[in-house]
């Protein structure tokens, strides 16, 4: 007689999960699972009333390391999800460190590091039990009655659709009392992760020749497959033979043929043009800058370089021989670029010159496109990515270079927890892996160039244009002068319109710039002076004239726009201030003739749109391009002679110590798309502020000027890079109670801060205090010691927590790249 086999004894797993915590949990994992148990992998498990997705950090083994805890407390792991580890040795400790430096979850960093739609996903399903059954009949009328009649039928329901049906609250009282009487069951299911494989029928040739003869048609659909290498898709081969499925079948059935199903991985440039091979001889400074990158990354040892080239100064050209040193190497690289918007001409362009080692990241992929090409990366078969921001997890083998192009600009940051910045991470990341960091900018951030100043990075400059092309000729239009001339505001100035017909007129290309879309700002009543606003925000609500609405930038809450004063009931309403939008049909009234696009968040919300626009205007199908700032950075248009800005006092007013540098770098950045061809390039300016150093440091491309300004101020001041900040916004649906949070945290910090070793500002009402419905307040940490800084803040929320204050309230910022 056989033993039945010995039952495995259950171990314990850390497992970090996806919930604003900021600590991992302890869960008992089945002894049968426990051999292909490994840190990296997922498992499903209970957490409160949900399940979720989480990720095993540490094997403990049969014994909890804590004493004190009860091993009947401990909650079992429901299913293992991954036989192999998902996430790798090196991504699980960025992801540690990340977590850890930005005060964060370290299962929500995990998560914001692997593909959206790869967790597994779980729903609650209804069935009726034998009771049920027999009771049926007895229900009374009402929503028990309704229930029962959905799932008499003997299928199974989920909760969710039933949620869409009745009201929720209610439902889930008659779910739970009907649970308690037995007469339903509530199971909670697997669901298929939203990112999986593509799968898809093929035919494959196992021979070609027959005794038996063949119809035309066998002959057409054998001749076909040879022509293509042996395999086919199956839909594919009906097209292109003109057949139905039966002769394929016929085929088959005398072993002819063979029908499988593959996978097909979805390729982002799948059909679209690819650029080839355009390369350049490098100038004598960037052939010195490309040598003194592969003499480092050639020691494998880890350092930082801050390249810092006026546009248009070739910069790309040595990322990219960069990124062939490394190839060569058996190294990887990763590109980092700000916006979505640079990576279509961008990786078109990689890929022309490095094939399938490209991949691609970024968020307006497919999820399928992007679970494959972050699949391709991991298996090494892409050793080349480039992507934004989250593309700094990207699960690399052996990576060598890390570039972070525009290094400065603040998309680098995610807003939204989990806080942290990409560009700081790419730094952090080659240090652990003895690779290279290239921070790229024409218009470094102070924080970089001060780092390059105290020789903390390696400063690297090409202080010319390639071939010697001169930089773009900038001026500024006083529109004060404007009005004293014309008596009156016009969005386009005279000398603006006259710049643009004379573009066209030579063939050329313009730019407009304004960094504000919709059609108008806000509307106004002009019977007693209310603003239309936001009903979740404290702002007001942009006009989109194609729409018909106002909407909200930051919830988007959106109504029609009213024929009169929501207050007063007037008539008379303004639309004041332009935006993208109305500056599109203010020039094409002024010019019928010229072919305009429009690139900003709202035109090129469809999939591929932003990518359509900025090819055809590279082949010249369009003679001028508004946009938001989507268009200053990193294009290369060689027909581009004008660039026009608009309203740039909009940056400067803005209540943030860093209003000035980014309107310095945004108008740099705009002007450096003018010009760049073997043309000469023009740039106007519009301001009601010409004065401001920012501007004029700006018109003459003087980054030195602007520095040597902008560091006084902030060293004054005491902010980055003289000081380390951190910010807690307090929010809450309820003003009172913000305000009382926001107290007792102070109290705290003042408790936590006796040798007043850090500065403790505030509580005050945030920039934006009312917010998607939540009031907002506002403490300010500063300090010149890091460590103080950060020990502060700990020791403050544990006593904070013993006075009563939620830490779910709190939204903690290490180093804001805004104060907003």
């Amino acid at each position: 007689m056989n033993k039945a086999p010995a039952k495995k004894e259950s171990i314990y797993i850390d497992v970090a999960v996806p919930v604003p915590a900021r600590k991992t949990f302890y869960y008992r994992l089945d002894g049968n699972l426990a051999e292909s148990a490994a840190i990296g992998s997922r498992v499903l498990v209970p957490f409160g009333k949900q399940i979720l997705t989480g990720y095993i950090i540490e094997i403990i083994g049969k014994t909890l390391p804590d004493k004190s805890l009860e091993p009947e407390k401990i909650r079992d792991v429901i299913d293992l999800l991954d036989i192999e580890p998902l996430i790798s040795h090196e991504i699980l400790e960025l992801t540690h460190w990340a977590a850890d430096y930005y005060a964060a979850s370290w299962g929500e960093m995990i998560k914001a590091a692997l593909p959206a739609g790869i967790n597994a996903n779980v729903e609650k399903v209804i069935t009726l039990t034998e009771k049920g059954h027999a009771e049926y009949h007895h229900a009374k009328r009402g929503l028990t009655a309704k229930i029962l009649d959905l799932l008499i039928s003997g299928k199974t329901i989920s909760q969710q659709d039933l949620e869409k049906q009745f009201s929720v609250s209610s439902l889930r009282r008659t779910l739970s009392k009907l649970v308690n009487e037995g007469l339903i069951e509530i199971t909670t299911i697997q669901k298929r992760p939203l990112a999986a494989p593509k799968l898809r029928k093929a035919v494959r040739l196992l021979r070609d020749k027959s005794d038996e003869k063949l119809t035309p048609q066998q002959e057409k659909v054998l001749s076909e497959i040879k022509s293509s290498g042996g395999e086919m898709y199956f839909s594919e081969l009906l097209d292109r033979t003109s057949t139905g499925a039966s002769p394929v079948h016929s085929l088959v059935r005398r072993g002819l043929l063979e029908i499988f199903v593959c996978e097909q991985l979805r390729d982002p440039l799948r059909g679209d043009q690819i650029i080839g091979q355009q390369r350049l001889t490098l100038s004598e400074d960037q052939e010195k800058i490309f040598r003194r990158i592969c003499e480092s990354s050639s020691g494998k040892e880890f350092q930082t370089f801050l390249l810092h080239g006026v546009t248009g100064s070739g910069k790309t050209e040595i990322y990219i021989r960069a990124m062939e040193a490394m190839l060569k190497q058996g190294r990887s690289s990763l590109l980092l670029v700000p916006e979505i918007s640079l990576t279509p001409i961008f990786s078109r362009r990689l890929r022309g010159i490095f094939g399938q080692h490209v991949a691609i990241l970024h968020s307006n992929l497919s999820t399928g496109e992007r679970f494959d090409e972050w699949r391709r990366i991991r298996a090494g078969d892409a050793k080349i990515v480039i992507g934004t921001r989250s593309a700094i997890f990207a699960p690399l083998e052996r990576p060598g270079l890390i570039i972070v192009d525009e290094e400065h600009d603040a998309s680098y940051r995610q807003s939204e927890a989990p806080h942290y910045n990409a560009r700081d991470l790419a730094v952090v990341r080659a240090k652990s892996a003895n690779a290279i960091t290239v921070l790229g900018s024409a218009t470094p951030s102070l924080e970089s160039f001060h780092n390059a100043r105290i020789e903390k990075y390696t400063y690297l400059q090409l202080t010319q244009r390639i071939e010697g092309r001169p930089m773009a000729k900038a001026e500024l239009i006083d529109m004060r002068e404007v009005f004293r001339r014309f008596g009156k505001d016009p969005v386009l100035s005279p000398s603006l319109i006259s710049a643009i017909e004379e573009t066209h007129k030579r063939g050329e290309q313009t730019i407009i710039l304004l960094n504000r879309r919709g059609y108008s700002s806000f509307v106004l009543c002009r019977t007693c002076g209310e603003m239309i606003k936001c009903i979740n925000c404290d702002i007001t609500l942009t006009f989109h004239k194609a729409a018909r609405r106002l909407s909200c930038h930051y919830c988007g809450y959106h109504r029609d726009v009213p024929k009169n004063c929501p207050q007063c009931s007037s008539e008379y309403l303004y639309f004041i201030g332009e935006g993208t939008e109305r500056v599109e049909e203010l020039i094409a009234a002024k010019f019928p003739n010229l072919r305009i696009a429009r690139v900003d968040r709202d035109s090129v919300r469809r999939k591929g749109e932003l990518d359509r626009i900025l090819l055809a205007f590279g082949r010249g199908e369009f003679d001028l391009l508004v946009g938001t700032q989507m268009l200053a950075k990193g294009h290369d248009f060689h027909s581009v002679t004008l660039v026009g800005v608009i309203s740039v006092d909009i940056g400067l007013g803005l209540p943030d110590f860093r209003a000035a540098e980014r309107t310095f770098q945004l108008l740099t950045q705009v002007a450096g798309r003018a010009g760049r061809g073997n043309l000469p390039g023009r740039v106007l300016i519009q301001t009601y502020y010409p004065e401001h150093y920012a501007l004029q440091a700006a018109v003459n491309q003087d980054y030195e000027q602007f520095y040597r300004k902008e560091i006084r101020f902030r060293e004054q001041m005491g902010y980055p890079p003289f000081a380390h900040l951190i910010s807690i916004i307090i929010s809450h649906k309820n003003a009172e109670k913000a305000d009382r949070t926001a107290k007792i945290l102070r109290n705290a910090l003042d408790r936590a801060n006796p040798e007043k070793l850090c500065r403790v500002l505030g509580p005050a009402p945030a920039a934006l205090s009312l917010l998607k419905g939540l009031y907002r307040r506002q403490i300010l940490l500063k300090s010149n010691n890091r460590k103080h800084l950060r020990s502060l803040m700990d020791q403050a929320l544990e006593i904070a927590e013993t006075l009563g204050c939620e830490k779910r309230f709190l939204e903690i910022e290490i180093d804001p790249v805004d104060l907003l």
